[in-house]
């Protein structure tokens, strides 16, 4: 009989663990709540980046000489509400001194560099998987541009540290980057093409289709939300959801920023906090980048053509969960690309345009927790802030390999649950 596996969350982590799992013979149960798929997951919205140069951790060297002007700065890429400030200090202290130095920036991007190495070629073999090809471009490339060079050699530390670790990337001039991004501004006359690199032309479409796939394979989905595990003898006997216990012998908990709670019930604490992005999605907009996505550096802002039109996200706000929507950060956006794409004004300015916030499970160091909890039937598969899509595929093979008591294919030791516990002025 095969052994019971249920997977609490059904993002782009958690649909991926359930296909994984099913191919390996497990008998599996989804749940979650809400559509897979759906506005409400952070895989939803994010910039469709399959990005295998995310190495660097979110606060970058040096950012906390930059967050004051961020903060004054109404276009800034940062905004912390003042009302969530004590609540957050102590995970911004863990999230700045995690790249106080280069050699900590070394350390993670040594660590996440084979957990992403392959994450275009894997999430194109996964969309082939569910029927839908279509939606990844393993070989598009990814595009970041500067206003010169000397912008770009401002950054020396992330992009040294980037080639330190086996990252490569073609720099181009002026003419180069007309010729493939025409509708650019032409101030922009520097950038770094990192060609491994990939993208998704439609995040949620995709996360709905490996979900659905995982149903084809046999996996049965539960539209409930968790709520508790139960026990006999320190060994798990079930999942507790609304819709009552599911039995299993094994769990994997996958749910993204609504994991703390599950995961202090096993007795694991993690700092994990929401980075709300925002985007704009300009419904049927086809210029702006070409097939190749851009990542504007003066401007911290993704800009992305999807198949259901173009979509400029970025913005780190820092409000908790439950803090309403600021319009205002997504009307930053829209005037970000505005200044990018100044030819297309007219375009972009009668363009229908959607707005999206969601909650990115971000650990202060950057790198997600997977691997056992407390409890040895538990795993944990969550925390991948702002690399959850690109890394989905390779998180379920580590789970699935863990689950049939194998060795994983890269090394894990880097995403400890408990890495945090030894924190002591900075994290372990």
């Amino acid at each position: 009989m095969a052994e019971r596996v249920v997977v609490i969350g059904a993002g782009a982590v958690g649909a991926a663990i359930a296909v994984e799992t099913a191919k390996r013979g497990f008998a599996v149960t989804l749940v979650e709540p809400e559509p897979p798929g759906g506005e409400q997951a952070a895989s939803f919205g994010n910039a469709a980046w399959l990005s295998v140069q995310s190495v660097i951790p979110p606060a970058e060297p040096g950012v906390w000489k930059k967050v004051p002007g961020y903060l004054l700065d109404p276009l800034g890429p940062l905004a912390i509400r003042p009302l969530h400030m004590p609540f957050i200090a102590p995970w911004l202290v863990r999230y700045m001194a995690a790249a106080w130095t280069r050699d900590r920036v070394l350390k993670i991007a040594e660590i996440l560099r084979p957990f992403l190495a392959s994450a275009p070629r894997l999430n194109a073999e996964l969309a082939a998987e569910a029927g839908v090809p279509e939606l990844v471009a393993a070989t598009s490339g990814l595009m970041h541009v500067f206003r010169d060079r000397a912008h770009f050699e401002s950054e020396a530390t992330s992009w040294g540290v980037r080639r330190a670790v086996g990252i490569e990337w073609d720099e181009l001039g002026p003419d180069e980057i007309r010729r493939l991004q025409p509708d650019l501004d032409p101030a922009y006359r520097f950038a770094a093409l990192v060609g491994a690199g990939g993208h998704c032309r439609d995040p949620g479409g995709f996360v709905a289709a490996v979900a659905a796939h995982a149903e084809r394979l046999g996996v049965k989905r539960v539209a409930a939300r968790a709520l508790d595990f139960a026990f006999s003898d320190d060994r798990l006997t079930g999942v507790v959801t609304e819709a009552g216990t599911i039995p299993a012998t094994r769990a994997v908990l996958a749910a993204g920023i609504r994991s703390d709670a599950l995961a202090r019930k096993l007795g694991l604490s993690v700092p994990l906090e929401s980075e709300r992005g925002y985007h704009v999605r300009f419904e049927g907009l086809d210029a702006g980048p070409g097939a190749t996505p851009i990542m504007v550096h003066d401007r911290k802002v993704a800009i992305t053509r999807l198949a259901t039109g173009l979509r400029v996200a970025g913005q780190v706000e820092l409000a908790g969960l439950d803090a309403p929507a600021n319009p205002r950060r997504a009307e930053v956006l829209r005037t970000h690309l505005l200044a990018v794409f100044p030819g297309l004004a007219d375009r972009i300015r009668a363009a229908v345009a959607k707005t999206w916030l969601g909650h990115r499970p971000s650990t202060p160091d950057g790198r997600p927790v997977i691997g056992r909890s407390p409890r040895p039937d538990v795993l944990v598969a969550y925390g991948h802030g702002h690399i959850g899509l690109a890394s989905a595929p390779m998180t379920a093979r580590i789970v699935a390999d863990l689950l049939g008591g194998k060795k994983p294919e890269i090394p894990i030791d880097g995403f400890a649950p408990d890495r945090f516990h030894a924190f002591a002025g900075h994290p372990a």
